[in-house]
């Protein structure tokens, strides 16, 4: 343990105090000798980390100005960047979707196309740029042609304000991120009404119908459902949100764990997808709002159902799972700046993917609701619960803010980044998110009591059947 603590220059001299042999002293230096040459290779390897400052050095060798660079060039390639891996996520999302399902029934899913199947969404790709692209007759051509745009580009924007790392991995940091985040996704329903009351058709007017509704139903409770995790933020900046959850070092889905749930299921139906798969049900309505779309313009839905998935996704990571922030990545700023955002970009993308993939767990896993059924869903079980969310989140942090300085307890450490707490506030505020979660269940159950699907078991009890004569026909017939 006292080696370890020695400077490289020093553990020679250590060892020649303690009368090492010669052979030793030799294997010694060899080492130490490696050591250094490892410690010059992993110098070198981190200026591989440092694409920014080579990128500026390019930039200003090319007559540009430090604010041309910094407020044109640099957005566009960040915005580039942006598109470009989402679109490569939206193609090979139909690939993990497909293997994920695959391996639940017990498959192989998608093999022929190159190594493991993995050339398969080229393959989709190609294919749906080849098909024919035909507009159905007496259909409104002008929004029936830019709906999916639409849909597409309401997905693409909100990745503007998302902040996938520190620094530079940020687009737009502006202070009503999240505002503005749910403003446009919204925009993207209304392409679904849109494409559906353009095609002429009863299948996608059936299916625009149903998404209006959906989003009238769950947009609510999406929206309610952040409030709780922004009275810990006090701030609506992406950035600023997880600025919060690092200067707290914890993860706001520990205080909100019913409004991270509240949140995912609400943007699992905002997405329509299953099980509330409502305004598509391949079973109903053919192919729901897209059934007369076709070749490019289909594949642009697609497209835009993903990214949308990625978006929730994302503002899930970000407001309740601390986005880029994880213990102890912070201290290789200190080593390498860029290095550290890369590896916070990497985090962001972890914690991404395992939403991503409780999406397609769910999919293969529950069975689609019944319309009545989704709705009673959103208006008698998840609005409630937020709004029950917002009290006791509301009650919790008086209750944090009336013991700070009670008997010499000491509850908030500092309001700099959002509400930080001490150990003690810590404690409290862990045990009333979890305590709020059974106390929300409970509530919903009572006032659900007697509502249709809530107590079938009860009903069917009730059911009282005729008794019929043996040997006598239930329904007289006259001869």
């Amino acid at each position: 343990m006292i080696l370890l603590g020695q400077p490289l220059h020093k553990v020679p001299e250590y060892f020649s105090r303690k009368g090492a042999t010669a052979p030793r002293k030799q294997r010694l230096n060899s080492s130490v000798a490696s050591l250094r040459a490892a410690r010059e290779i992993l110098s070198e390897l981190m200026l591989l980390f440092a694409p920014i400052d080579v990128l500026n050095d390019l930039l200003l060798k090319t007559g540009l100005s430090a604010d041309q660079i910094n407020f044109f060039v640099w957005p566009l390639i960040q915005i580039g960047l942006v598109v470009t891996l989402v679109a490569l996520w939206v193609a090979y999302a139909t690939y993990l979707e497909r293997k994920i399902s695959a391996f639940m029934q017990a498959r192989l899913g998608p093999m022929r196309v190159g190594p493991w199947g993995l050339l398969q969404p080229i393959a989709d790709g190609l294919k749906l740029l080849t098909k024919e692209d035909f507009i159905p007759e007496n259909a409104d051509r002008w929004i029936f042609f830019f709906a999916p745009y639409i849909a597409v580009a309401s997905a693409f924007i909100v990745f503007s304000v998302i902040p996938f790392g520190p620094d530079w991995a940020v687009i737009a940091d502006v202070n009503i991120g999240l505002l503005l985040v749910l403003a446009v996704s919204s925009v993207g329903v209304l392409a679904l009404i849109l494409a559906g009351w353009s095609s002429n058709s009863k299948y996608a007017l059936l299916g625009g119908l149903r998404s209006s509704a959906q989003m009238v139903s769950y947009e609510v409770a999406m929206g309610l459902s952040l409030i709780g995790a922004l009275m810990f933020a006090r701030t609506l900046s992406m950035s600023g949100i997880v600025a919060a959850q690092a200067s707290d070092s914890i993860w706001f889905i520990v205080y909100q764990p019913a409004g991270f749930l509240l949140f995912l299921i609400s943007g699992i139906a905002e997405n329509n997808r299953a099980p509330f798969d409502l305004p598509e049900a391949e079973s109903e309505l053919v192919a729901g709002f897209h059934t007369e779309y076709s070749g490019m313009r289909w594949s642009l839905f697609f497209m835009a159902e993903y990214a949308a998935m990625v978006v929730v996704a994302a503002v899930a990571t970000t407001v309740y799972l601390g986005g880029w922030y994880f213990p102890f990545v912070n201290r290789l700023a200190s080593v390498n700046y860029n290095l550290y955002v890369i590896v916070s970009l990497l985090v962001f993308l972890v914690k991404t993917s395992i939403i991503l993939y409780i999406y397609f767990w769910l999919r293969w896993t529950l069975p689609r609701f019944r319309y009545d059924q989704l709705m009673d869903i959103g208006w008698k079980w998840l609005i409630p619960s937020a709004l029950i969310n917002i009290v006791l989140s509301g009650f919790a942090i008086f209750l944090i803010q009336a013991l700070n300085g009670w008997r010499g307890i000491t509850t908030i450490e500092t309001l700099d980044r959002g509400l930080n707490m001490t150990a003690t506030g810590k404690g409290i505020m862990i045990g009333i998110g979890i305590l709020g979660v059974f106390i929300t269940a409970a509530l919903l159950a009572r006032i659900n009591w007697r509502s249709r699907d809530f107590n079938l078991k009860i009903q069917r009890r009730n059911i009282k059947l005729v008794n019929v004569p043996k040997g006598k026909p239930a329904v007289q017939v006259e001869s």
